[in-house]
């Protein structure tokens, strides 16, 4: 209780001021902590144990969101900007400490948990501030995206230097070089289980569950999934985090993989939440307040060489002034994943507790001053470079694709069938798992996934996205899915299937511009055929249909303002168009409907007027 209202009450108050909400919840547990009210004790060590399983969860779902063809559209900056950064940035930590504190084992992992930055703090900041789509706000981007994908293999680099720690500390014993070869064909095993069991049996698993139509059972069935590869990793000797990324990875390519990243993303962030309240609470102040000259020192190095590094790559990469001072200032930080890391390495006998405790304040220090640092850049170095910071949309490419559909039963596919055969690039999602299934043996790539949940939208590229297609069949759904775009995402033109004349004038009523009765165009096509086989020629069943079609129209503005179930001006309104439609269809050839008839040919005409016995016709 005391941990989840101490993130109640900081975390908005942090977000509102501009820190963010891993600063909040650091400030939360600093202020519930042994040093301040001293509200949590000796227990906090139980409760981080289990916190850290939101990082477990963090990698998994990091490893979801690396689509192979995003890392090849960024491959020369991810992989080409982010791996020197992270190369460079190590390389100088490791030299710096080694020489001036640290053994080599220490160095190596100081130097590697000081080259990673805030990706929850950097990413939230400049998409706030609108500058994620600058070509700085891009370059940022990838080199926290490399970070990310670093943290698996730094996590195996520390867990050989605890091992060799181990072993310069103890007797080798005979065998050991057998076990060794054991321990490695365990390893491969392990890896092949994981790759092999995400890639065909996974999916037929969560075909299953999805079928059941159980919310909380996918929900539990992703659960287990993290933390059955988690248990299973550990029983192998092997990190946790490493299986659980592996499988994300794997997943990628899942048509499930926006439900289950949709379903796990709160366990994430309320664990993380906890874990780093729990780090806030175990800062050691009495530590701080005897060596903040070390402290300052080292945060001040710290922030010093990020610049410089970063500056140096942001000018080898050919970045404009501007673009390069916001690309330097917003990673010049440490990141989450330092804490994470530096408890791990403690954990492993890397660090001893004075080390450790001096580093975990350092981290905490230099994310508090990140909002400083990006008030530097855009009130001090910015105007002095005279240069206006402009979104670069066409150098920035977006996820997403410009259409989302939502919906892909049968008045969906015949839509979709249409968009794409018009070359425009859609994003589909549906709920039913059966469906899902169907359509991708025809070629359609479909998600599986709730649209009416934000952070569906969310993965569906909802921000960058022109239209959504609402094409479900369920009114309360469409009705939900439209208030939430509307909502989170005003600028999405909304062209929505519409249930019945009711719903239309609801939808209407909300400034919903685009939207049809599902079956009412299909409906007036059959009435056109319907009178064309009683007798009446093609052009005239055309007309009556164009007629009856602008009167409806006209009949549904009108109606708008005085929709209502029980308003008798409504039901006066309704009656009388049924009770002169007729009329006015008959009198429509006096007064037709002005529009070209750009559905007929003259070889329809003259099918026709031979058919009716005009010999004139040649």
């Amino acid at each position: 209780m005391i941990y989840l209202l101490a993130a109640v009450i900081s975390v908005p108050i942090a977000k509102k001021i501009g820190l963010g909400s891993v600063l909040g919840y650091l400030i939360a547990g600093i202020v519930i902590g042994p040093f301040a009210l001293e509200l949590v004790g000796s227990e906090g060590e139980g409760v981080m144990h289990i916190a850290e399983f939101g990082v477990v969860i963090m990698l998994f779902i990091v490893g979801l969101e690396l689509h192979p063809s995003m890392l090849w559209r960024l491959k020369r900056l991810i992989f080409g900007l982010g791996g020197m950064q992270i190369g460079f940035t190590a390389l100088i930590f490791s030299g710096l400490t080694a020489f001036f504190w640290l053994n080599t084992a220490q160095a190596i992992t100081t130097g590697l948990i000081l080259a990673l930055s805030s990706t929850a703090i950097v990413l939230q900041t400049l998409t706030e501030k609108g500058m994620l789509k600058t070509r700085g706000g891009r370059h940022s981007f990838s080199v926290l995206l490399m970070q990310d994908i670093s943290v698996v293999p730094i996590f195996a680099i520390l867990a050989l230097l605890a091992n060799q720690i181990v072993t310069d500390t103890s007797v080798v014993e005979e065998g050991a070089s057998g076990e060794g070869w054991q321990q490695l064909l365990i390893i491969m095993a392990a890896v092949a289980v994981i790759v092999v069991g995400g890639r065909y049996l996974a999916h037929y698993v969560f075909k299953l569950i999805a079928e059941t139509g159980l919310r909380e059972l996918f929900t539990a069935t992703a659960l287990l999934l993290v933390i059955g590869i988690a248990v299973f990793m550990d029983f192998v000797g092997l990190s946790p985090a490493l299986g659980t990324f592996l499988a994300g990875v794997v997943l990628a390519n899942s048509e499930y993989r926006y439900e289950l990243e949709d379903n796990l993303e709160p366990f994430k962030g309320l664990l993380l939440g906890v874990f780093f309240i729990s780090v806030g609470a175990s800062i050691n102040f009495n530590l701080l307040f005897e060596n903040w000259k070390t402290i300052l020192l080292i945060l001040v190095i710290l922030v010093g060489v990020k610049l410089i590094v970063l500056y140096a790559l942001g000018k080898l990469f050919k970045l404009e002034k501007s673009h390069n001072m916001l690309f330097t200032f917003s990673l010049a930080q440490a990141g989450e994943f330092g804490f994470v890391l530096i408890t791990f390495a403690a954990q492993n006998a890397i660090y001893d507790d004075f080390t450790a405790g001096i580093l975990l304040i350092v981290v905490a220090l230099s994310m508090l001053i990140t909002p400083v640092l990006f008030i530097i850049n855009e009130h001090v170095i910015q105007p002095r470079l005279a240069v206006t910071e402009k979104l670069d949309d066409d150098d920035f490419e977006e996820n997403g694709h410009p259409v989302i559909i939502a919906g892909f039963g049968r008045f969906g596919q015949v839509l979709g069938r249409f968009l794409n055969a018009n070359s425009i690039k859609l994003t589909i999602i549906d709920n039913n798992p059966h469906n899902v299934q169907y359509l991708k043996k025809f070629g359609y790539k479909v998600y599986y996934g709730d649209i009416t949940r934000k952070e569906m939208l969310d993965a569906a590229g909802a921000s960058a996205a022109k239209a959504l297609v609402v094409a479900m069949s369920e009114r309360h759904q469409i009705d939900k899915l439209v208030e939430l775009a509307q909502k989170h995402y005003p600028h999405l033109k909304l062209i929505v299937r519409a249930e019945d004349v009711a719903h239309e004038l609801v939808l209407q009523n909300k400034g919903v511009e685009g939207h049809r009765q599902a079956i009412f165009d299909s409906a007036i096509d059959m009435g056109v055929s319907t009178m064309s086989s009683l007798g009446y020629n093609k052009h005239q069943s055309y007309r009556a249909a164009l007629t009856f079609k602008h009167l409806d129209k006209r009949f549904m503005k009108n109606l708008q303002q005085r929709y209502s179930k029980d308003d008798p001006h409504f039901l006066m309104e309704t009656k009388k168009f049924s009770e002169h439609l007729e009329n006015i269809l008959l009198l429509q050839q006096k007064h037709p409907y002005q529009e070209m008839d750009c559905a007929w040919d003259t070889h329809s005409l003259i099918e026709e007027a031979k058919e009716g016995g005009d010999l004139s016709v040649k």
